[in-house]
């Protein structure tokens, strides 16, 4: 996050939570003491009016009365929003949708020419709906960012695709948007171990007063790939005859980890989906591959291999007709 970011963090966090101290500024801005004062003198350089009070109900505040300018946005920002709504979520086009209705207030307050640009391109752009598009609430979100910024653990209500429902308490480290999907990087305590859960079926989440220390040199986006491929119910190794080199650009992270052996490769990893892996992502890797282990994607594979065998078969050849049989001599009993 830049500095500019983190200035205008600062100014929402003043907003929403009069009399903040440095130490509470800094904790959720993930920052050290100094750093959060540092911004506070940014905003202070930018014209914001922040107050500070000592003593034990002291803190930052804005001073009273102030109004803030409204956020400007120039035609290609706005522009640029509102493509990006309706690219995540085509459904927003409709003013009776909640990030719809929302999207409509921010046309509206736009300066006349720009909100008549944005609105425009609202109208007339026709975004296609994906059938399969899920949506995380964003109350669940904003209190799992809360707390990633306020380094406090959370109590999640999860529930599976299979249904099943469980509650579990975690430490938050990120909160990262892949492909469409809202994912939840934590380290379980219900697990002990390094999980990540799609937030739309995180039924409600609520934050604890117990801090947590995030890992150093934590890159959310890249733990998160490595952890995607892993635990799952069934288990997958594969041999690729080919070097590593030449088949980690078909390999994505859910599949599982790549490694070299022998000038050739093996794949770690594991799937719920066993005909899933087999027929949308094997097949679609242009090498020989053995599949070395899970006794489900083996199955998965053969079963693809068959079908896919028995779409190029030559047709059986349709039998020839015989010789046409002579008609039956009826006797009407006209013989002598």
């Amino acid at each position: 996050m830049s500095p500019t970011a983190r200035a205008l963090r600062a100014l929402e966090i003043l907003r929403a939570r009069p009399g903040t101290t440095s130490q509470e500024l800094a904790e959720r801005l993930g920052v050290t003491d100094r750093a959060a004062r540092r911004y506070v003198a940014i905003l202070r350089e930018a014209g914001v009016p922040v107050e500070s009070e000592r003593g034990p109900h002291g803190g930052y505040r804005l001073r009273r009365g102030t109004r803030l300018a409204p956020v400007a946005f120039t035609q290609a920002e706005a522009l640029g929003l509102v493509m990006a709504v309706l690219d995540g979520r085509p459904a927003a086009g409709d003013p009776g949708d909640p990030v719809g209705a929302a999207l409509d207030k921010v046309v509206r307050v736009l300066p006349e020419e720009v909100g008549r640009q944005a609105a425009t391109l609202r109208e007339h752009a026709a975004a296609a709906p994906d059938p399969w598009a899920v949506y995380a609430d964003p109350g669940v979100v904003n209190t799992l960012v809360e707390a990633v910024a306020a380094r406090r653990r959370v109590v999640i209500a999860y529930r599976t695709q299979a249904g099943n429902e469980w509650r579990a308490e975690v430490d938050p480290w990120a909160v990262v948007a892949r492909r469409a999907r809202w994912y939840l990087l934590c380290h379980s305590h219900r697990a002990d171990a390094v999980r990540t859960y799609r937030i739309d079926r995180v039924q409600a989440a609520e934050e604890t007063t117990t801090g947590f220390r995030m890992p150093p040199d934590l890159d959310p986006v890249a733990l998160l790939e490595a952890h995607l491929g892993t635990g799952w119910t069934y288990p997958t190794h594969v041999l690729f005859d080919a070097p590593l080199e030449e088949v980690a650009p078909w390999i994505s992270a859910p599949m599982g980890r790549l490694q070299a052996s022998d000038g050739r490769c093996v794949l770690h990893g594991s799937t719920r989906n066993p005909a899933m892996y087999a027929q949308e992502w094997l097949a679609a890797v242009p090498f020989d591959f053995r599949v070395l282990g899970g006794a489900e994607l083996r199955a998965a594979v053969a079963e693809t291999a068959a079908r896919l065998t028995a779409a190029v078969r030559p047709p059986r050849p349709e039998p020839e007709p015989g010789p046409e049989a002579p008609a039956p001599v009826t006797d009407f009993g006209l013989s002598g």
